[in-house]
């Protein structure tokens, strides 16, 4: 397995090297979201022939082929025709003369790296020989769902909102419930995931995957900057007071 995960790393960073090249072309680093969901795309099909996989490992393939192209197809068509990400513009202004080499590390290596740490349960499935489903495949399978229909309903839910071009908060649909069911989904599938991992031997190592990206939206990456955005916003605040965070739950009064 280490020399599969070796060459899967060497995969990774080419891709991102070259991912990295077109962002400097495109003038524009958030093109990395893109790249995020195509880069598990990638992994996936090297695997499925390059391997003798079972019938968990195409289960488990093709979960992930579906998030990925998905996320990918949404983020292009949320970013077409405007202006860089927030995010990303705030770091192209405050790294200055170092900013192609911060994207280089910071932004596209650091992403190649977190990617492989999240897909790392395919690794193992890769390799096993188990041919029939368990009570945690079809658990899995139903955590997956779950967070694949938040995800996908949320993030439909906000594009047609920000069609509107309304400078309100958006209060309806899944967001009544969560100020972020996008990132709630995108947590559930990873540890659906992991649940179908769950009866092969040494998955407990392979914890790390939906741990990593929990800890990256709660604590890092996801929640914090888009809640930072907001902190001006007074209708946002009260927007706050009532509405969950993550886990989706009724309103407060």
């Amino acid at each position: 397995m280490i020399l599969l995960i070796l060459k899967c790393s060497i995969i990774i960073l080419i891709y991102s090297t070259i991912w990295f090249w077109i962002a400097v072309y495109k003038n524009r680093n958030d093109i990395a979201d893109i790249a995020w969901g195509l880069g598990y795309i990638l992994i996936c099909s090297y695997l499925y022939f390059t391997q003798k996989n079972g019938i968990i490992a195409y289960l488990v393939y093709g979960l992930i082929f579906l998030w990925g192209l998905r996320l990918s197809i949404h983020i292009y068509l949320r970013n077409k025709n405007k202006k860089e990400d927030f995010r990303y513009l705030k770091w192209r202004n405050e790294w200055g003369e170092n900013f192609l080499l911060r994207s280089y590390l910071q932004v596209f290596l650091l992403q190649g790296l977190l990617l492989l740490i999240i897909i790392c349960p395919v690794f193992l499935v890769a390799k096993t020989t188990i041919q029939s489903f368990s009570i945690f495949t079809f658990l899995g399978i139903l955590i997956w769902l779950i967070g694949f229909i938040f995800q996908a309903v949320s993030d439909f839910q906000l594009s047609q909102f920000l069609k509107l071009k309304s400078k309100g908060i958006l209060e309806t649909g899944l967001w009544r419930f969560s100020r972020h069911p996008n990132y709630f989904g995108e947590i559930m599938m990873w540890w659906g995931i992991f649940t179908i991992i769950v009866p092969l031997e040494n998955s407990i190592f392979f914890l790390i995957s939906p741990l990593t990206i929990s800890i990256l939206i709660i604590y890092v990456s996801g929640i914090p900057l888009l809640e930072n955005k907001q902190k001006d916003n007074l209708r946002y605040q009260e927007y706050k007071k009532k509405t969950s965070v993550l886990f989706p739950l009724p309103p407060k009064k």
